[in-house]
């Protein structure tokens, strides 16, 4: 699973297990899918890196970003706001600003961004609430309204949640929670948390040596 790829010899779910344990959160919900069973395995091995750890698990089908919430939604609806974080990026965010900044709008989604390449980029008007989306090498793109002065900027992989956005989802099965957003953006203040923090996607070979000079 990309979850145990290793960077400096320590598998990124550790890393960012203890990453979030920086900023006091210790009660996690990790879903699996392919091989889930050593994920499992090596939670148990290293006795939950002292967390409450949930599992929930898509081995039947695995859901994507949207479906996968849907899914682990006895284990977050609760009242109490929760971080989505892919499992594959390793980043340096400030979580306690985000969860800050996601509390003072009081919004039911806060998505971390930042100004890189990306071939996908979210749009942003001056008050950093999200308007849109386009491909960058397509062309193609999605509106709220039509404006040429957006702030086109990369997610992040890590948005702060309110409980209520399982109200508001539609969608149902497997999707993606993006495009669940680009259709809440007509109706919704969903902002925008911009940073400069390093943000690397670990999903990809080239990006592991990369990794290894920010990550020891």
């Amino acid at each position: 699973p990309k979850a145990l790829a290793k960077v400096n010899e320590v598998p990124l779910l550790e890393r960012n297990i203890k990453y979030l344990k920086n900023f006091g959160i210790n009660d996690f919900v990790i879903n699996i899918h392919h091989f889930g069973n050593q994920i499992v395995d090596f939670l148990k091995q290293n006795d939950n890196f002292g967390c409450k750890i949930e599992i929930s698990d898509e081995s039947e089908e695995l859901l994507e970003t949207g479906g996968g919430l849907v899914f682990a939604r006895k284990f977050l609806d609760h009242g109490e706001d929760f971080l989505i974080m892919n499992a594959d990026i390793l980043t340096n965010i400030n979580i306690t600003e985000l969860v800050e900044y996601h509390k003072k709008i009081k919004d039911f989604a806060t998505l971390a961004v930042s100004d890189r390449e990306s071939s996908r980029k979210l749009l942003f008007n001056d008050d950093m609430v999200l308007r849109g989306w386009l491909n960058v090498q397509s062309g193609e793109q999605r509106l709220a309204e039509f404006n040429k002065g957006f702030k086109a900027l990369a997610f992040s992989g890590v948005h702060c949640i309110n409980p209520l956005i399982f109200e508001k989802i539609k969608r149902t099965g497997k999707f993606s929670v993006m495009e669940e957003y680009l259709d809440l953006m007509q109706t919704e203040h969903i902002h925008g948390f911009l940073h400069d923090s390093i943000l690397i996607d670990v999903g990809r070979p080239e990006s592991v040596t990369e990794a290894e000079k920010h990550f020891k």
